[in-house]
Order: C-alpha cells, then sequence, then structure tokens
C-alpha cells in the first residue's frame, strides 16, 4: 500500500534537513544575488509559514455552523474585531487581530495529492504526483523566482533562510545555486547556534590572511579564464567572506538576544522560536524565511494531513490549532508594533485543504485531499488588511463568490516583492518560459 506522502516519518525529515544543510556552501548560496534586479538591495522581505498536509478550511478560517452533520465538524466559529469576519473558537488571539490580517477564502485547484498540489500552488504550473523523492518541480517555485529576481536585501546576509527544511523546493532551471540556506537546528534549546556562519572575532586575522592567500593562488588561473567564471567565483567567495568576518548574520541569528517575555509570547517551543528567528531575520535584512510547521508536543504527525484512517482530525486540531493561533498572532502583533507592515509580507498557508464532507474510519472522523476550496491568511506587505476576499458555498465544498487559483496568489506576492509577472526565463530546451502562465494579483489586496 502507498503511504499517503503527507504522513512521512521522522526519518524522512531529518534526511531532507540534512540534505539541504550540507548540499551547498554559502558561496553556492550566494551566486543568487548576482541575478538580481538593480533595486534588489531594497524592497520587501517574506515570511511564509508552510502548513504542510493542507490544513481544513473548515476547522480553521471558513467554518459552516449552519451545513449539515456530515460537513460541520465539531468546531464553531467566533467573531473576530471585524464585523461579519468569523473564524475557529481555537484561534481567540487571531480573532482580535483581524483588522490586520487578510484571508483569502475562495482559492481552488484541481490537483488531488500533496506532491502536485505544491507543484501547482508555488509554480503556477500544473504538477505531476512523484512517488520516489526528491519530489522537485519541474518548474522553478515561488521560492526560487523571489530568490533570483528580488535577490537579497543585504550583502551580509542569505537571501532565503529555510526553517528546518524545505519540503518539495525546486529551482528547476534556475539553478542548484538558489537553495535556500536550511537550518535544522531548534531555535528552542539553550544552545542553540548556527554552525559556519561567522568566524570568531580572534581568529578574523588569520581568516584575512588566508583570503589573501587564495587570491594570489587563483590570479593566475583568473588572467587565463577567457570565460569570467573564475572571477564571478572570486565574486561570490568574497561576499561568502562578507557575511563570516560581518556580524550581522551572528547577531540576526542570536535569539538568545530576545527578551523572555517576547520569547514567551511566541511559545517555547520549536515552531515558535522559529517564527521568532524569522521576524528577527527579516528585520535584520533577509529576503525570504520559510518556516515549516511540523513537530508540535502531542500530535501524532508531522503534517496537517488529517485522514480519518490515520488520527482523528478533532483532537489533532485541538493541539495544533493553539499553537498555530500563538505563533501567527505573536508574528503579527511584532509586524505592527514594530512598524513593518509595509516591508514583511507574512503567508500562512498549506497546498491544499481538506474534504468539506467528513469521511469516518472505524468511528473515526476525518477529511481526505481537497484543493477545489482553501483559505489562506496574509498579513502585512503594504496590502489591504481587514477582509476575506471571496467566500465559499453554504457546505464549504466550492467557490461562491470570487473564484481565485493558485495562480492569482502567486502574482499578488511577486506584485508585492516587485518581481515582473511577464518575467520569463529559459528552460531545460532553451525555452522561454513564463514565470506565470496566467493569474493577475488580487485587486482587493492591492
Amino acid at each position: 500500500m502507498n503511504r499517503c506522502q503527507g504522513t512521512w516519518g521522522r526519518r524522512d525529515f531529518v534526511r531532507t534537513g540534512m540534505l539541504g544543510l550540507t548540499s551547498f556552501g554559502l558561496a553556492d548560496l550566494l551566486q543568487s544575488q548576482s541575478y538580481a534586479t538593480p533595486n534588489a538591495l531594497r524592497g520587501k522581505s517574506m515570511i511564509v509559514l508552510w502548513l504542510w498536509g493542507g490544513p481544513s478550511h473548515m476547522e480553521t478560517f471558513d467554518l459552516k455552523p449552519e451545513a449539515p452533520s456530515e460537513y460541520r465538524g465539531e468546531f464553531q466559529p467566533i467573531a473576530t474585531n471585524v464585523p461579519g469576519i468569523e473564524i475557529s473558537e481555537h484561534l481567540p488571539l487571531l480573532a482580535q487581530q483581524a483588522d490586520k490580517f487578510a484571508l483569502i477564502r475562495s482559492l481552488h485547484h484541481d490537483s488531488p495529492g500533496h506532491v502536485n498540489s505544491t507543484h501547482t500552488m508555488l509554480t503556477g504550473y500544473v504538477g505531476a504526483e512523484i512517488e520516489n523523492p526528491p519530489f522537485q518541480p519541474k518548474y522553478p517555485d515561488m521560492r526560487a523566482v523571489i530568490s533570483r529576481v528580488a535577490g537579497p536585501r543585504s550583502s551580509q546576509l542569505p537571501t532565503h533562510v529555510a526553517m528546518p527544511y524545505t519540503k518539495y523546493f525546486g529551482t528547476a532551471y534556475l539553478g542548484n545555486h538558489l537553495e535556500p540556506l536550511v537550518i535544522a537546528t531548534d531555535p528552542n534549546t539553550d544552545k542553540f547556534s548556527v554552525s559556519g556562519l561567522a568566524v570568531e572575532s580572534s581568529l578574523r586575522p588569520r581568516f584575512t590572511e588566508r583570503l589573501d592567500l587564495l587570491t594570489q593562488f587563483d590570479r593566475y588561473r583568473r588572467d587565463l579564464d577567457a570565460s569570467g567564471s573564475m572571477q564571478s567565483l572570486d565574486h561570490f567567495q568574497q561576499e561568502a567572506a562578507s557575511i563570516l568576518t560581518g556580524d550581522a548574520a551572528r547577531q540576526a541569528f542570536d535569539i538568545q538576544a530576545e527578551p523572555a517575555e517576547i520569547r514567551d509570547r511566541y511559545g517555547r517551543n520549536s515552531i515558535g522560536q522559529r517564527c521568532l528567528l524569522a521576524r528577527r531575520l527579516v528585520e535584520a535584512g533577509v529576503r525570504l524565511v520559510t518556516v515549516d510547521f511540523s513537530t508540535v508536543t502531542g500530535q501524532k504527525a508531522f503534517s496537517w494531513d488529517d485522514h480519518a484512517s490515520v488520527w482523528n482530525i478533532f483532537e489533532q486540531m485541538k493541539i495544533r490549532l493553539p499553537v498555530l493561533d500563538q505563533v501567527v498572532s505573536a508574528l503579527i502583533h511584532d509586524l505592527y508594533e514594530r512598524q513593518l507592515q509595509d516591508d514583511v509580507l507574512l503567508v500562512v498557508m498549506g497546498e491544499m485543504s481538506h474534504t468539506p464532507r467528513l469521511s469516518n474510519f472505524n468511528g473515526q472522523p476525518g477529511r481526505e485531499h481537497w484543493g477545489q476550496t482553501m483559505s489562506v491568511l496574509l498579513a502585512g506587505g503594504g496590502l489591504r488588511m481587514g477582509q476575506a476576499v471571496g467566500a465559499t458555498s453554504f457546505k464549504g465544498d466550492e467557490p461562491a463568490v470570487r473564484p481565485l487559483t493558485p495562480n492569482d496568489l502567486l502574482a499578488t506576492f511577486y506584485h508585492t516583492l516587485g518581481v515582473p509577472l511577464d518575467l520569463s526565463f529559459r528552460n531545460f530546451a532553451g525555452r522561454p518560459t513564463l514565470i506565470l502562465p496566467t493569474g493577475s494579483p488580487i485587486e482587493e489586496l492591492i
């Protein structure tokens, strides 16, 4: 029997995280800067909290209390501070901040599996379901596009940081140099540090001497190199050295510098502290941070893939939703308190939702794969907040108002971060290929 890809085991995640951590050096990661637009060192940042497995809209942001019992589930909606917008009773902190976020409730696609749904949501091209790792997309996903086009915001910080891994990430024909810097270690531990990101101050003179020696050694090879590739490599090495010998990266990752009350507000758990670290990184100048909402104490698996045959959806939601409520409300609070709401776009999303109609396995309730109706939360980015865009039917099973596609969502992301929507790159066959074949920014938001 084929296991659903949404319910990966611990070994799969450890392997994925370690591959991301060891596949590329710092100089390799920095090659993406050479493709950035001229205004790359300005512009906005983005935090993506990825709810892998597919969060059910019926238990989170689009409850249907008037639907038949086989649809509506156990949870009740509660009012928010924006009249007419209701969300789950297990998200009370977010209910007090609805004026500071926007919900997209009419998003839909036809991809049925985790892999092809992720491909559809993050590339704008419908993908095929792949049975075996590494599940890399055929087209560059939005994280690779943003890294290449928007580029770094600081010469002393990486462009894209992923914690603790980036599932189904793919640069495709844009090149592996756009891989993120993966931080697999847990910032909730007392001894958290990011190895290899800085050189101790006492060792910097010797480090500089060795860089000078390397430069002298390579000079002869550069003189013989007609293609100029050696000069590019030297440039990337020098920028990597700038990060290693500077203090910006070390300070940004120093989560111990945060006051205890702020760390408590995010939650003393791996997800909470990764979200706090994400805020620190974008505030320091990282362009893009992706955080995978994975392990929660008491949770039975590493996903939101709530099949009835796997576990009780309502029991697991009662474990996950308070954590989601805490970390997202803390991020939104900080974006506004620190005047970052115009400069940082926060996105909370997964690759799909789950069926509006409940399923049952030996008396255990659950929901199955479903992309035809799903919800996404956005905050900041200079977009218009305090609204719900689109609506679904009274049973939550189809868009009823303002149907939107993943391409519209991606177009909104690109528009916000200054990525031209008509941009194309040559694919592996050498043919110009648009970053988005269709889609328009969501007018209600911009």
